[in-house]
This record gives structure tokens, sequence and C-alpha cells, in this order.
């Protein structure tokens, strides 16, 4: 693969809800990986780290991945959030609410796919850190919450 090639399979990738991609073709591979760093809030990153070959110095390269906090509930995806199931329907949740895994918090529209956002334990609301309608990234924080 040409340099072209590359910077068009990364533009693609970020495109795309995928979190990772590996390619091999003869003996260049590549591998591209989304992952977050802190800098004021979450930005998704795209790093791409060739692969290698066998006659090339073997050095592992290390990736640190920055949890930004363990107490939210994260979107999975780039969208569009929606607090409600419709633009008259009453909000899934509130601050204060009590919620049980599995229950639905929200929804992130993508690529016209509702994709309803559930918790995976317990927890109580004590901030929704997006608006009704607002873009949010992938891994971006929605609702600060209490574990159970």
């Amino acid at each position: 693969m040409n340099a072209n090639e590359i910077n068009t399979l990364i533009e693609n990738f970020n495109s795309t809800d995928l979190t990772r991609l590996k390619i091999k073709q003869d003996d260049f591979s590549i591998e591209l990986e989304r992952v977050t760093t802190v800098v004021q809030a979450a930005q998704p990153v795209v790093q791409a780290m060739p692969t290698p070959s066998s006659t090339e110095n073997k050095e592992e390269e290390k990736q640190v991945k920055i949890s930004i906090d363990e107490l939210t509930i994260k979107s999975p995806m780039v969208g569009t959030f929606y607090d409600s199931p419709a633009p008259d329907a009453q909000p899934f949740v509130k601050v204060g609410d009590t919620i049980r895994r599995g229950q639905k918090v929200a929804i992130v529209e993508a690529m016209k796919i509702m994709n309803e956002i559930e918790v995976e334990y317990d927890c109580e609301i004590v901030k929704i850190l997006v608006k009704d309608g607002q873009v949010v990234d992938f891994d971006m924080p929605l609702f600060a919450v209490k574990k159970l």
C-alpha cells in the first residue's frame, strides 16, 4: 500500500463505528485502533501502527488507554443523543433517578439507526452531561452516575 491508500483507509476507518481494523497484504500489514486521549475533553484518536515484517526488527509498541471517568455512562458511537423515545415523550431518566441494569437511559442515532443505550449496572443518575439533540463522540460521557 502506498501513502495515499493508507490515508484513504484511515479516513474511511474514522467514518465508521469500528474500534479496530487489521489488514495483511503480502509482506505489509497495518493495524488501526481507536483510542481516547485526554486533553480538555475526550477526543477519539486513530493511530496507525504498521506491523514490522519478519525481516525487520521486532519491537512491540504499547498503547496507553486513558480512562476519563469510570463513573460515567459513555456513548458507544458517534451520533446524535436523544433523551427520550420521541420528541413529545418524557425523558428516559432525570437527575436523582435510580436505574437498574439493562434499563434504557437514552438513544444515540447513528446513520439513521436508533441505538438504545442501556446501563450495565445499577446506579443513580447524578448529572446529565449532554443536551437532547446534541452530537456526541465515541466514548463521550453522557451521564455521571453513582454506582449502587
